[in-house]
């Protein structure tokens, strides 16, 4: 992000926006599986389609889903498949945090020692 002018970065602050909501996440993990209908999408996240539908436009808008229609309906699809390598990337950082905050914790709590012959049972 070097030498980037404030316009670039705007665009790209909004592709982190349109990532940062936990409903188009989940659309988006639908859609790694296969493509889907507005209302396909809505049952299996528990939304209305409206919702889903405000969602998708959003992802649109930013370049990581596509609209397909077909007779009356429409399909989503992934644009940009790297959108995974980059929710990959984000979820192996945070598990490696969530180990390191565990590791830290567990120094103040060491493990107490159990008398020969007892199980904790």
């Amino acid at each position: 992000m070097q030498d980037l002018p404030p316009a670039a970065l705007e665009q790209i602050a909004g592709y982190f926006q349109a990532l940062a909501e936990p409903t188009r996440l989940q659309i988006l993990n639908l859609l790694r599986q296969e493509e889907r209908r507005v209302g396909d999408l809505a049952t299996l996240c528990g939304f209305s389609a409206a919702n889903v539908s405000r969602h998708l436009a959003v992802l649109q808008q930013h370049g990581l889903v596509m609209r397909e229609s077909r007779g009356t309906s429409a399909f989503f699809r992934i644009a940009d498949p790297a959108v995974y390598e980059l929710c990959d990337l984000v979820c192996g950082n945070i598990a490696r945090r969530s180990d390191q905050v565990a590791q830290e914790r567990a120094a103040f709590f060491p493990p107490v020692p159990r008398p020969e012959g007892k199980t904790g049972r």
